[in-house]
């Protein structure tokens, strides 16, 4: 352990509680008389002695300057404030001041306690300031010896420190330094773990705890010098910084894992103290436990439970038609409880009507006793007896009377309401449906039959099914009654919705109407063009063939005999061309390239293929034709295009082929 010393202070290095020694000074050392006049007196320039002061683990010694200050006039206050700060009272040389001392009285017979008045008192350091600057002294060890740094020198710079860091980095070391020496140095500061030294006059040392690391760095800046010599190789400026080592980081990351596991489970307790306890588990169905359920069924102490139970097993789906009866059963036994639970109803409600009456009659007891009390007050108050009382008499009895008169008020109108409240019910009874005593009737029937046949399922179920029914209907007729006023309301937003739509459709038909206007003008002037086309393009054609007629007449003219044999071959061949031109199925070019193109797509297709398979080929050339149209025109070539059957079954198929060829052998 370092021990700075501060400006214009000087601690005791000594520990009562941890060595029994007697406090030992060196013998160069001169008296304290004599060191405080010499510091008094004209000479304040002298060097200031050196005493060994015994570490704590007397191992080493730490050389400290020790200025004492101390006027020992008054042996007693000394002797007082080594008392209190618990220490044994001792001189100055070690001798015993006082022989009867008592350490484990703690205190000295004869001595008094301690005074701030007291003469003597000057041992007390005064409060230190947290900014006065640390006063770094040279450190003597058994193989070296460590020289402070410059005070006036700024602080050596160190590294950022990393996260659980317990490893140092210590450079400047001389270069004859040796890990025994390196380890007296450091383990001042504490446990040393492990040295790593280096051949390049550093190393890195590995401490037990993190604080141990702020206590190397108090030696950064300092020079080392090993034993007396003054060789280079013996000397060197130790520099002390942070290190950043994997073992640390790990150390640390599980620390902190351990810490937030901990948190984790802290906050889970805390969850868990403030969650709802969670209900208690539902048994599996099995035969066993569905005959425990229907005994537990039929007892009125463990109904509550078996119902649970069985509402689970129902709402997980174990009803089957194996389970069928089982569960048919158990329903039953619960359903045997209605009547129970009817009559313990009744039970209590005449018990509420018999406390009724009770508190009723206790309730007039009292407004009776209170109106005799009133009496008396007024029977007082009259001017018989009134003018016996003293004034005092007189205000306390009309006190009295008062409240007495306000408590007898508020219990009268409790019972009048009491009585109010059975004369509404009373004619509540009275203004009853005759439908509603018919049904009283028939279910006092049931129940009295329910009370002879307990095994007529049948009839039990039946009178549920017509009391749920009849609730039913109660439930809808109170609604309709209360939903008369928002109904109204309801269809008359209806209607002005609907309204506010048709308005919008009707816009929307308008425009839709003005928009196939515009087309159909468009449509109409485009006809008139392609039409006055069509017209100019028959008048071209017109002047074409009329001089195409002269022509031919002009080269008729000189072959008279060959163009009437011409022509007569001629109308002898037209005749049936025009037969067949007039009987040929295909009527437009547009159908002889549809054959042509059919004829090639079925050529290749040797075994046919459907009239959707055709279309689809013919639709991506043009997009206009249709299945119908090429159907009627391969119908209208019988010679060139077959139809045939094709599969059995489901996968009868129509398909088409060409036999073109065939029909050319046969014309």
């Amino acid at each position: 352990m370092f021990l700075v010393q501060f400006a214009g202070l000087s601690p005791l290095s000594f520990d009562a509680a941890s060595s029994s020694k007697a406090l030992q000074l060196s013998s160069a050392a001169p008296p304290l008389g004599l060191e405080s006049s010499s510091e008094n007196g004209s000479d304040p320039g002298k060097k200031r002695k050196r005493a060994n002061v015994p570490a704590a683990d007397g191992g080493r010694n730490l050389s400290l300057d020790i200025p004492m200050g101390l006027p020992m006039s008054d042996p007693t206050a000394w002797a007082t404030a080594m008392n209190n700060l618990g220490m044994a009272p001792l001189g100055m040389t070690g001798q015993p001041l006082l022989p009867d001392f008592d350490p484990a009285l703690g205190m000295m017979t004869g001595i008094p306690p301690i005074n701030p008045m007291m003469p003597g008192l000057g041992i007390v350091p005064p409060p230190i300031p947290p900014d006065m600057p640390a006063v770094k002294e040279i450190i003597h060890c058994k193989s070296c010896t460590l020289f402070p740094p410059n005070p006036h020198l700024p602080p050596p710079a160190t590294r950022e420190r990393p996260p659980g860091c317990k490893t140092v980095f210590v450079g400047g070391l001389p270069e004859n330094s040796t890990e025994q020496i390196i380890m007296e140095v450091f383990e001042q500061c504490g446990e040393v773990i492990a040295i790593r030294k280096s051949k390049k006059n550093f190393c890195h040392i590995r401490f037990a705890e993190e604080f141990m690391v702020d206590k190397a760095l108090y030696l950064s800046g300092y020079r080392i010098r090993l034993g007396s010599s003054t060789d280079k190789k013996d000397t060197g400026r130790l520099h002390v910084d942070f290190a950043q080592a994997r073992d640390d980081l790990y150390e640390w990351e599980c620390k902190q894992r351990m810490l937030a596991r901990e948190e984790r489970h802290r906050r889970r307790l805390e969850e868990e103290r403030f969650r709802p306890p969670s209900p208690p588990p539902v048994v599996h169905y099995s035969d066993h436990e569905c005959s425990i359920v229907a005994e537990k069924l039929k007892d009125d102490t463990k109904f509550l439970e078996a119902i649970q139970t069985l509402l689970t097993w129902i709402e997980r789906g174990e009803v089957n038609r194996r389970t069928a009866n089982n569960f048919y059963s158990m329903i039953q036994s619960a359903n045997s409880h209605i009547r129970r639970l009817v009559n313990e109803k009744a039970a209590h409600e005449k018990e509420m009507e018999e406390a009724k009456e009770k508190f009723k009659l206790a309730l007039s007891g009292i407004l009776v006793q209170f109106e005799q009390i009133v009496a008396v007050y007024h029977s007082a108050s009259k001017q018989k007896a009134w003018d016996h009382f003293t004034k005092a008499q007189r205000k306390n009895i009309s006190v009295w009377c008062k409240q007495a008169e306000e408590i007898r008020n508020i219990h009268n109108d409790e019972l009048m309401g009491i009585r109010r409240e059975e004369e509404m019910e009373m004619s509540d009874e009275e203004i009853e449906d005759p439908s509603e005593m018919k049904e009283t009737e028939e279910s006092a029937l049931v129940s009295q039959v329910e009370a002879l046949k307990e095994e007529n399922d049948s009839l039990r179920w039946q009178l549920d099914a017509y009391r749920n029914e009849v609730e039913l209907l109660k439930q809808e007729q109170g609604k309709a009654s209360r939903d008369e006023d928002t109904t109204k309301e309801q269809q008359m937003k209806l209607l002005q919705q609907a309204l506010q739509g048709m308005q919008k459709h009707l816009l929307k038909i308008q425009d839709e109407y003005k928009k196939r206007e515009a087309e159909l003008e468009k449509v109409r002037e485009d006809k008139l063009k392609i039409e006055t086309l069509l017209e100019n393009l028959k008048e071209q054609q017109s002047i074409a063939d009329e001089e195409d007629k002269e022509r031919d007449a002009v080269d008729c003219q000189g072959n008279e005999s060959s163009a009437s044999r011409v022509c007569v071959c001629s109308q002898e061949k037209d005749c049936p061309v025009e037969k067949t031109l007039s009987n040929s199925p295909v009527k437009s070019e547009r159908e002889v390239l549809l054959v042509g193109i059919i004829s090639t797509f079925l050529h290749v297709h040797p075994f046919g293929a459907s009239i959707e398979y055709i279309c689809s080929y013919l639709q991506r050339l043009d997009s206009k034709i249709c299945t119908a149209e090429v159907e009627v025109l391969m119908t209208r070539l019988q010679n060139t295009f077959r139809q045939e059957l094709s599969g059995v079954g489901a996968s009868l198929e129509k398909r088409w082929k060409f036999c073109g060829f065939d029909g050319l052998k046969m014309t």
